[in-house]
């Protein structure tokens, strides 16, 4: 959370010192917008986490750690930092409205974070499962823009996609060592997601290209869990990606 807000601060910081700034040579490319397709490139930093939904305190698992038996209490994930970078395709619908596709690479590591105790909650574990993406996303979107003010315009985006994780099927930490508890293995996720998307964001019109800055929400919509005999696994009952994205965006 203190990672998005400083996004956020940093985003309107951003925004305010370059609306200040007036060449006093008018307006710059007063006619991209008349174009049809327009090209480009993103360089974003991201915080990725889950929406985790863990099964019943009553279904939750236990293992023996040494001679004391130990169950979890807690299930939660904890956001990390990421970076990605990507492509724009830009097509003209009508005078304010667009559609975008921006396929990007993305790279983002997620924790999820586990406390257990024993009967007498007199002793307990914490146990951290890091668990590592490679992406490519590939959102189709339709980006609705006011109209311009000097060099000067904001817009609100929104859409949906589909994300592929290179990086499901290893292994985030340690190796299988067989039966119910395995303390040392890691959690697995599906390869497959579907996300929607929403944001909003500024474009500011320089002299040789336009510069665009946005802050987007990618939620998924499946559940990425893959079963595995564990107790880490087996107290989760859905996993779910989330993911902010403040995008720089350049286009000419």
């Amino acid at each position: 959370m203190n990672r998005l807000v400083f996004i956020i601060i940093l985003f309107f910081i951003t925004l305010y010192s370059f609306s200040q700034e007036n060449d006093g040579f008018g307006v710059h490319l007063p006619k991209f917008y008349k174009q049809k397709l327009h090209f480009g490139f993103t360089i974003a930093g991201n915080s990725t986490d889950f929406r985790i939904n863990p099964k019943p305190n009553s279904q939750f698992p236990d293992t023996v750690i040494g001679t004391t038996r130990y169950r979890i209490r807690t299930v939660y994930s904890q956001p990390a930092p990421g970076f990605a970078i990507g492509i724009v395709s830009d097509a003209r619908l009508h005078d304010y409205l667009r559609i975008r596709f921006t396929p990007s690479i993305s790279f983002a590591s997620r924790k999820i974070e586990y406390r257990l105790s024993n009967v007498a909650r007199d002793s307990s574990k914490v146990f951290q499962k890091l668990v590592e993406s490679a992406f490519i996303l590939f959102p189709l979107e339709a980006k609705i823009q006011s109209k311009r003010l000097g060099n000067f315009s904001a817009y609100v985006i929104g859409g949906g996609g589909y994300s592929l994780d290179l990086a499901s099927r290893k292994k985030a930490a340690g190796v299988a060592t067989g039966g119910p508890n395995q303390l040392d293995d890691n959690v697995k996720l599906k390869r497959d997601d579907i996300f929607y998307s929403a944001g909003a964001g500024t474009d500011f019109y320089l002299e040789y290209f336009k510069l665009g800055l946005e802050l987007k929400l990618l939620i998924g919509t499946k559940n990425l869990l893959r079963p595995e005999n564990s107790i880490f696994t087996n107290s989760i009952d859905k996993v779910r990606s989330r993911m902010v994205v403040f995008t720089v965006t350049f286009e000419g």
